[in-house]
């Protein structure tokens, strides 16, 4: 069996920054679910996308190199800029099925627009070991789906050596620590050590929690973000109630065909 495989860094215009995400098309349907971690594993990346053709929409799972996850941004981005730029006709909307509900991508002028869910945070506890982490105390601690760390300087953020190791006993799918922006509304870095990923470098979903806490404090509902990885990320953000609006660029790095026996 031969499927069309892309390989896409999202959330840029450019190669080699951004975060690169695998599209795997499935014309047949959904394959067992261990093949399809097994081509997450072999890919390496931090997120494979596995897309499946519906009447009016598509189905589409998320699956690091360990884990299948429930929610996805750059590796979302990413299928949709294959369905909409090698695949289908260059503009319009896209709307997948997903375990976290439908998600809607919209393409305007270069900029794609992906629909998610609000996922806000509530204050907590620090988790054990917190400061011992980071080497320093956050501000705020909250929790949604992933913990969300406050800090007071982007300086603090970027420089961050986190400790791994304790993060994994953590109760959480990923970390994230944020802070205000010096030319953007607000950075961040993500880490999900027991999604077998220490450090994403751009990450859609943990905006879903970032977009709400920020706009929020801020009082504004359109922000500017980025993520400071090594490799970065622009990200483009509305609050919108119950969805979050958030907006990247992507571009193909390679395209070809996964063979493999089922």
């Amino acid at each position: 069996m031969r499927l069309p495989y892309y390989h896409v860094d999202a959330f840029t215009d450019h190669l080699f920054r951004g975060n690169p995400a695998g599209v795997c098309l499935l014309p047949s349907g959904w394959l067992p679910e261990q093949v399809m971690q097994r081509i997450a594993f072999e890919n390496n990346l931090s997120e494979t996308a596995f897309i499946t053709s519906r009447e009016t929409s598509y189905g589409l799972r998320w699956f690091t190199p360990s884990v299948e996850v429930d929610l996805c941004g750059h590796a979302t981005l990413a299928a949709a800029h294959v369905l909409l730029t090698e695949e289908g006709p260059g503009s319009g909307i896209i709307s997948f099925e997903t375990r976290s509900g439908t998600v809607t991508v919209e393409q305007l002028d270069r900029t794609l627009i992906l629909d998610f869910p609000s996922r806000p945070a509530v204050k907590c506890s620090a988790p054990l070991g917190a400061a011992r982490t980071f080497g320093r105390k956050a501000s705020e601690i909250l929790k949604s789906r992933d913990y969300l760390f406050v800090f007071n300087s982007e300086n603090e953020i970027r420089n961050m050596t986190p400790d791994f190791a304790n993060m994994m006993n953590w109760d959480s799918l990923g970390v994230i620590v944020t802070s205000p922006g010096e030319s953007v509304d607000f950075v961040s870095r993500f880490f999900a050590p027991r999604a077998g990923v220490n450090e994403d470098p751009v990450t859609g979903s943990a905006h879903s929690t970032l977009i709400p806490y920020w706009a929020e404090r801020l009082r504004k509902t359109s922000l500017k973000a980025f993520q400071l990885s090594r490799r970065g990320g622009e990200i483009f953000c509305q609050d919108a109630g119950a969805r979050v609006k958030i907006g990247g660029r992507a571009v193909t790095y390679l395209r070809g065909e996964i063979e493999i026996q089922v």
